[in-house]
């Protein structure tokens, strides 16, 4: 018996109805622009701690070079991304505001 996207989220919202607290179909499939960049700002946060501890590790002799300049690479990556995003949103935002009423 096969069971495709279609039937599977209609038992799902089924089961929902019936007991009250799991979310709805439409509230789990709709994106969380805000949770989203929460995440990322989370992701890009704990990518530059790890790159400041494996520096502190290697100054204390604890870890290897190598380590030091991956976990350095992904914080600058990461950063660089956010970087990006930060200046999309804010050209998006100034051609909106270019936009006549």
């Amino acid at each position: 018996m096969a069971l495709d996207a279609l039937k599977a989220a209609e038992a799902y919202q089924a089961v929902a109805r019936i007991g009250g607290e799991a979310p709805r179909v439409e509230e789990a499939l709709k994106p969380d622009f805000g949770g989203l960049v929460t995440q990322a700002l989370a992701e890009t946060g704990g990518a530059m701690k790890a790159g400041e501890s494996a520096a502190m590790h290697v100054a204390a002799g604890d870890a290897s070079l190598v380590d030091v300049v991956t976990a350095i690479s992904a914080a600058e990556v990461a950063l660089e991304t956010a970087i990006a995003v930060r200046n999309r949103v804010i050209e998006a935002y100034q051609e909106i505001m270019r936009m006549p009423i």
